[in-house]
């Protein structure tokens, strides 16, 4: 897995790490869908190549249909933020 991030110099997160936008490739560890005033929503889990989780609540535009637990995905993080999910 490779990633394909740039950051913005001069910029720290909270937890010290460089402010981070772009995306990065993830697999998906998983997927848990849930309903709220009738639109369905994720729960996500991912982890990267350096091994690092991150979990993430996405709306439906941000999930591809029918994502699965073990497959690969580029991740979009803003602000170290998983933002959005895409199929390579």
């Amino acid at each position: 897995m490779g990633s394909r991030c740039s950051t913005w110099k001069g910029r720290r997160a909270g937890s010290g790490r460089a402010v981070m936008l772009g995306e990065q490739e993830a697999m998906v560890l998983e997927v848990k869908p849930f309903g709220l005033h009738g639109v369905t929503y994720y729960d996500v889990t991912v982890v990267f190549p350096d091994r690092t989780v991150e979990q993430a609540r996405l709306g439906p535009e941000g999930v591809p249909d029918g994502l699965q637990q073990g497959e690969q995905v580029l991740a979009t993080r803003v602000g170290n933020m998983v933002i959005s999910l895409r199929r390579p």
